[in-house]
């Protein structure tokens, strides 16, 4: 154990992918609607939509008073920014935190009437929907901030042809870390790439060192659904446009055998840990630590949980880390609440101005000093990464121009198959019917935001 633990690395310590299981709340809330005082104001897109070109993000604003909607575990990420921004223009920021489950209790506030000038939300096909952007957002087409972003952080916060959020923190990165002791051990020197090979290289482990090679988290249910998101990234676009027009199926037989093959070769067939149905997060980041397990699959969560106990040297000496797809050395990204900003259509053009200035700052004149100060990775090209991230954060923001989207992103809404992974790892449900409940769950939502089609 360090003497000292750097700052947490925020690229994510969330456990919003927890918050999948949200998303049948959040069709109660699109079946209740955004209430008429909500949405009344059909100029929201219209009136946000006129390009702003160069702006003076550090204009006065003095008097001008904004409030920013924020999760329980993402109050202090908006800290150093908003300091910044107070300190420059005179205006006057203030957090709200709205109470977990976060993406289901942001639309039923929203339905109350209330609206906040900025909030974080999840900048992604399936998430943005569930707040109305054409009726409640700004839209922020022609910022000055949008060239500036990467690749994959461009495809980013955009519904219907148009953005809607400032992507100010990368997506999480979906791969493999390892301990590399062990894997020295079992003499493994080049990583895999592709899944079955991962498998080839767990029975190595375990027959040559005796070490679980994987560590599965079922007491915390949700990253049971990584194993199988690594196997679904073979499924073409035409897969996704297909079932967005509900003519494809979540129980295609690609996703029931990538199912079928984590039960049986993972969990069934002894590559996991014996305590894999009650084991939890932050014994996956011990364990992956220690050596008492080779592999964990996971998103960056995990690296920040480990970071938050672990120097940057210590992981840097023990863990390692790699891509990898169902057939090749590639990576997923999986966005969460605090990669992305989105204003609001209050009525108020003061202070939507302000709201847009606000955002220009923070990806603008602040953001080397706001990436900084909270250790992220660069959602900007022109802006290097700070000092001090580990190896394990500079390997992903490396992958991420390659890597594509978890089903979060490449689906019109998001089911939350860990929950029936769950069921299926205690015997209630087959890979079948984890299926058919993913396929379920995803006609009911659409349904119920009268996607047409569903």
């Amino acid at each position: 154990m360090p003497t000292a633990a750097p700052p947490t690395l925020t690229l994510r310590t969330t456990k919003d992918l927890a918050m999948r299981r949200a998303v049948s709340v959040l069709a109660t809330a699109c079946v209740i609607g955004l209430t008429a005082t909500a949405c009344s104001d059909s100029t929201a897109g219209g009136a946000g939509a006129a390009p702003t070109g160069s702006v003076d993000a550090t204009a006065s604003l003095k008097g001008v008073k904004l409030t920013m909607w924020v999760a329980q575990n993402s109050v202090s990420e908006p800290k150093q920014v908003i300091e910044a921004f107070e300190k420059a223009t005179g205006a006057k920021i203030t957090t709200e935190v709205i109470p977990d489950p976060y993406e289901s209790n942001v639309p039923t506030k929203l339905a109350s009437g209330t609206k906040p000038d900025l909030m974080f939300w999840q900048p992604t096909g399936s998430t943005l929907p569930f707040v109305q952007p054409a009726q409640n957002l700004l839209q922020l087409d022609n910022e000055d901030w949008v060239s500036k972003l990467g690749k994959t952080e461009q495809s980013l916060g955009q519904v219907d042809g148009h953005r809607y959020a400032a992507i100010v923190t990368s997506p999480a990165v979906l791969g493999v870390y390892y301990n590399k002791a062990v894997f020295k051990k079992a003499g493994i020197t080049e990583m895999p790439t592709s899944y079955d090979g991962m498998l080839a290289d767990a029975k190595t482990i375990k027959e040559k060192t005796g070490v679980a090679p994987f560590f599965e988290v079922g007491g915390d249910k949700w990253p049971l659904q990584w194993q199988v998101q690594l196997q679904m990234t073979d499924l073409p676009q035409t897969f996704w446009d297909s079932l967005n027009k509900n003519k494809g199926s979540w129980t295609d037989k690609a996703i029931v055998d990538a199912i079928t093959k984590y039960k049986t070769k993972v969990l069934d067939g002894g590559l996991a840990q014996k305590n894999y149905k009650t084991a939890t997060f932050v014994d996956q980041g011990k364990a992956i630590m220690d050596g008492s397990a080779a592999m964990a699959v996971n998103v960056t969560s995990l690296q920040s949980e480990i970071q938050a106990t672990s120097s940057t040297a210590e992981m840097d000496e023990k863990l390692g880390w790699f891509p990898l797809s169902n057939s090749a050395a590639k990576a997923e990204y999986s966005p969460d609440q605090t990669n992305g900003v989105v204003a609001f259509n209050t009525g108020d053009s003061k202070r939507q101005t302000a709201a847009r200035q606000f955002m220009s700052f923070w990806l603008g004149a602040d953001y080397p000093a706001y990436i900084k100060a909270n250790k992220l990775v660069s959602v900007e090209p022109s802006v290097p990464n700070p000092d001090g991230l580990p190896q394990t954060a500079i390997a992903q923001a490396e992958a991420l121009s390659t890597a594509t989207g978890v089903f979060q992103v490449k689906a019109l809404t998001a089911p939350d198959m860990h929950l029936a992974l769950a069921d299926m790892i205690y015997g209630k449900k087959t890979p079948q019917q984890v299926a058919q409940a993913a396929e379920d769950q995803f006609d009911q939502v659409l349904k119920a935001r009268g996607v047409s089609g569903f």
